[in-house]
């Protein structure tokens, strides 16, 4: 009996037994080449935090995150196959923060060492985030190569294995001399670059000096700040149609010469308008950006469901009219798989808390009862007091896509 029963509970032990630990990786610099466990690995993905399956089956590999979020997005990231640039968030100058004051700086590098300690060792580690556009917006930025030298100097003495990357805000000003001179311990180079931009880039960088890896540590098809704008400078959003056509464009230019890109942002994020920036809805269906991504990183959107598409959208009489005045918008959306859609109509106040380097702006508020008549083809818009609105239109085709515009307006 006893001869029996030993192999049946062995075989039941290991059944429920936990699974063995997953080593983290070991990421080295080779030359312009970032190696994953002696591998070479491309760095494509997105700034964000949600719908990381998705994310895989688009052909992406990385996340990219700026600070606190970073212990679940490794959990996360690891389940979907996915590795994370880990961003820690190094304060900024322009906001006060004194790199020249230990009394600053001794709790940050601190905070740091403790965010490295607590995450160094998860298996979906790829690199170190170290800050986002430091040198931003400062008439005199000498005081912040040697902070980022220093933290990248204690990340690497905490973590051999995984590189140091920082990030810069556009690469003129001989940003990245003053890098590669001043902080030494950074291993791989981020810019942040959008629009018309990005093609010239990677030229830009070399020129520099720079010959470790280039990642294009946010991009995306067009700045509010490279937009055209109306008389009263509201700037001219894209539709997602022509923003996923932007975006491929990019992709074309920029492979063969970079390490990696990172497109922001995964997610919805109010900058300007809810949907600049936005790759995601709140609902969380996905823009045509995501098939322009698939198509350049080898993968697919789910059963190959494509977004609806935006064939006309214009205001009947002009962006500009009086207080009074009834104007009719019209719109022209199909759906390239026959799917049934709905068109979703708002609108919104022109933002006026506009911020600069991405910080938090407040949504402009809604004025629903100025909508009369909305339909798949079009809506009215009356009753609104003198300002300056934006009209948005917002498509699904109830598999997970969707399309996105909207068009500034003036009542006078």
């Amino acid at each position: 009996m006893r001869q029996l029963l030993l192999p049946a509970f062995a075989a039941f032990a290991l059944l429920f037994a936990a699974p063995a630990p997953v080593a983290a990786a070991t990421v080295t610099v080779h030359g312009d080449k970032i190696l994953v466990d002696g591998k070479a690995f491309a760095v494509l993905g997105v700034a964000g935090q949600s719908r990381f399956g998705l994310l895989k089956q688009l052909g992406a590999t990385t996340i990219r995150t700026y600070g606190d979020e970073t212990g679940f997005v490794l959990d996360e990231a690891q389940k979907a196959g996915l590795k994370v640039i880990a961003g820690f968030w190094l304060e900024h100058p322009r906001r006060g923060f004194n790199y020249r004051d230990l009394a600053q700086v001794g709790p940050q590098l601190q905070r740091l060492t403790e965010f490295v300690n607590r995450h160094k060792n998860h298996p979906a580690l790829l690199m170190w985030g170290l800050g986002n556009e430091v040198e931003a917006e400062l008439a005199d930025d000498t005081q912040v190569w040697p902070g980022l030298e220093e933290a990248a100097r204690l990340v690497r003495r905490l973590d051999p294995h995984h590189p140091t990357l920082a990030v810069l805000a556009e690469a003129g000003n001989e940003k990245v001399a003053k890098l590669i001179r001043h902080a030494p311990s950074i291993q791989v180079l981020g810019v942040n670059s959008y629009g018309d931009a990005l093609p010239s880039l990677p030229s830009r960088v070399r020129a520099q000096g720079w010959k470790g890896p280039l990642i294009v540590s946010e991009m995306g098809p067009m700045g509010q700040w490279q937009a055209k704008r109306t008389p009263w400078n509201a700037a001219i959003e894209p539709n997602s149609d022509e923003k996923a056509a932007l975006l491929s464009r990019w992709f074309s230019a920029l492979q063969p010469h970079v390490q990696g890109e990172i497109v922001f942002y995964w997610g919805q994020k109010q900058e300007v308008t809810p949907t600049w920036h936005s790759l995601l809805l709140p609902t969380g269906e996905y823009t045509r950006a995501a098939e322009a991504m698939a198509l350049a990183w080898g993968g697919n959107t789910p059963q190959g469901n494509r977004a609806p598409r935006i064939s006309l959208f214009r205001f009947a009489n002009g962006n500009e009219w009086n207080r009074g005045d009834t104007i009719r918008a019209e719109i022209a959306v199909e759906d390239p798989d026959g799917d049934q859609i709905g068109v979703v109509w708002s609108v919104m106040a022109e933002s006026t808390d506009l911020k600069t380097s991405g910080d938090a702006e407040a949504v402009p508020p809604s004025f629903p009862q100025a909508l009369r008549e909305p339909g798949p083809k079009g809506v009215s818009v009356v009753g609104l007091q003198p300002g300056n609105y934006r009209l948005f239109a917002t498509i699904r085709d109830g598999k997970g896509a969707a399309a996105t515009a909207n068009l500034p307006f003036r009542v006078k």
